[in-house]
């Protein structure tokens, strides 16, 4: 993303002070580079899988600054890299996530101004992940509560170890959630998101998934090969064609039926009009082949 775009981004927070939100953003900008060293994280890419492992254990894989400046820079390899199909995120040891780290919620709640810069980065990240052209899946290992619910709500998927124990818990602190509120109700509807948010209620592995919250709960040995299956029979498919379903799904969400399919038609026409990938699918079905969707890249 362009440094310009960067501060357009920032300065949609004006009450967060937007020269702070530049400054970290310039940070992580020159962080952004080929010899990007990641200490929070471990990112890799196979098979046109991308896998980021959060690996602060210690600290419960706790949300720094560090890890806003990686996350922020997977998320910038993700959208430019083509050969990349879907994104994977999962933790080390007994938490997937569990939402800012003590060390920054100290210097936070001593600095609200600050605390609203935090919070908005991890907002722009959740946002990111769903507008991201390619499937994203939320691995769950194991603890997830607060931003790292929230994130996991940002994935178009979340498959739940056994183990693993997932809530938003923010009332238990008497805290005000900044990102999760119209995302879980259109995750599990209105009901079941008041009951979440309001009770503080934790689900564990198959009560994730009886609560809309997850697609599926799977032992905690088999959880990456499950996401990686999953991510696979997306990740085969024309990166442009998941895209625009996508969009469609997203940008119509709150339309009408009649406007909904009228944004479907127009995608319809848009999309044959400018990708092959259609046209190589029809054809290969007549000549009895598999399409060759990477020669039409």
């Amino acid at each position: 993303m362009r440094l310009s775009q960067r501060i357009r981004r920032a300065q949609a927070y004006p009450k967060c002070g937007w020269r702070r939100i530049v400054r970290c953003r310039l940070r992580g900008n020159f962080a952004h580079g080929a010899a990007m060293t990641y200490t929070t994280l471990r990112y890799e890419k196979t098979d046109r899988i991308a896998l980021v492992t959060f690996s602060t254990p210690t600290n419960l894989n706790g949300i720094t600054e560090a890890r806003l400046d990686e996350l922020e820079a997977v998320l910038d390899d993700c959208a430019a890299d083509e050969d990349i199909g879907a994104l994977i995120l999962t933790g080390e040891g007994k938490a997937f996530c569990v939402g800012l780290d003590l060390d920054l919620l100290d210097k936070a709640f001593g600095d609200l101004d600050y605390f609203d810069v935090v919070v908005a980065r991890v907002n722009g990240i959740i946002t990111r992940l769903e507008n991201l052209d390619i499937p994203t899946i939320a691995a769950n290992n194991g603890f997830t509560r607060a931003g790292g619910f929230e994130i996991s709500l940002g994935c178009d998927f979340m498959i739940v170890a056994d183990e693993a124990k997932i809530g938003d818990v923010h009332t238990d602190a008497g805290v005000v959630p900044a990102a999760v509120t119209l995302r879980l109700r259109r995750r599990v509807g209105d009901q079941r998101a008041k009951e979440i948010l309001w009770t503080a209620k934790w689900y564990k592995g198959q009560e994730a998934v009886d609560a809309g919250l997850a697609l599926k709960s799977v032992p905690l040995a088999n959880l990456v090969d499950e996401a990686k299956a999953l991510a696979r029979s997306m990740a085969d498919k024309p990166r442009p064609t998941i895209a625009a379903l996508k969009r469609i799904m997203r940008d119509g969400l709150n339309l009408s039926v009649a406007d909904g399919a009228a944004l479907e038609l127009k995608t319809f026409a848009h999309y044959n009009r400018t990708q092959p990938y259609g046209r190589e699918g029809y054809t290969a079905f007549r000549e009895k082949r598999v399409p060759s969707w990477k020669a039409k890249a």
